[in-house]
């Protein structure tokens, strides 16, 4: 009878993998598995090889991702929604730096191409709301504006998450989000308090248990 897989493990190997990548040490089928208490033959099962291990490192940052977007429910505020959408993106690059690095990586292949589309979409969606409902002016092409919001958002978690500058910089997107939307044709007073409902304060970065595992 075939063993029973543990997605605690494969979560395991994924993110040592990305810490390793991360910290720029040579990452084998022997110093990915060093002082985690599982064999090389892992890698194997749960990946069919480092091949599919890097493949499935670069998709699980968008599976989390998405996970992570899923958890924003639409309410009857389209650009609240939006917000949101950009605050959970950011939670999930503070919560996974290491997998947030490895997402924007084109060295590494995709093993479902259109994952990124998929949260793409999310946006694009609730800008269509937000149209229908008169927030957002009938010429705003809803692709382009949500591009430009993931754009906000990811340079935000760049430099955040994964670059210099300290938490308190997350601040700043709740203003730029409603200059965008507003050129994009909402009021701006009540554009702002959608936004800054939406964007509330991205929880700050956790506590990163994967290092505290390498050094012990």
């Amino acid at each position: 009878m075939a063993r029973t897989k543990d997605p605690a493990v494969r979560s395991l190997l994924l993110d040592r993998a990305a810490q390793m990548l991360r910290t720029r040490q040579p990452v084998t089928l022997r110093t990915l598995v060093a002082g985690t208490g599982v064999s090389t033959m892992a890698v194997y099962t749960y990946f069919g090889g480092m091949d599919g291990l890097w493949k499935a490192t670069r998709q699980e940052g968008f599976v989390r991702l998405a996970a992570r977007l899923a958890t924003v429910k639409k309410s009857a505020d389209p650009v609240r929604d939006l917000a949101a959408l950009g605050a959970a993106y950011l939670v999930n690059a503070l919560e996974n730096p290491d997998l947030y690095r490895v997402m924007f990586d084109a060295d590494f292949d995709l093993q479902d191409t259109g994952a990124a589309d998929e949260t793409l979409h999310r946006l694009v969606q609730a800008i269509e709301r937000a149209k229908a409902k008169g927030r957002f002016n009938d010429e705003v092409d809803p692709l382009e504006l949500a591009v430009q919001s993931w754009t906000i958002g990811h340079g935000l978690a760049s430099l955040v998450a994964t670059g210099p500058l300290p938490h308190q910089t997350l601040a700043h997107g709740a203003p730029m989000l409603a200059a965008l939307f507003t050129g994009a044709g909402d009021e701006p007073d009540r554009c702002r308090q959608s936004v800054e409902q939406g964007w509330g304060r991205p929880a700050p970065a956790r506590s990163n248990s994967r290092d505290r595992r390498d050094r012990t």
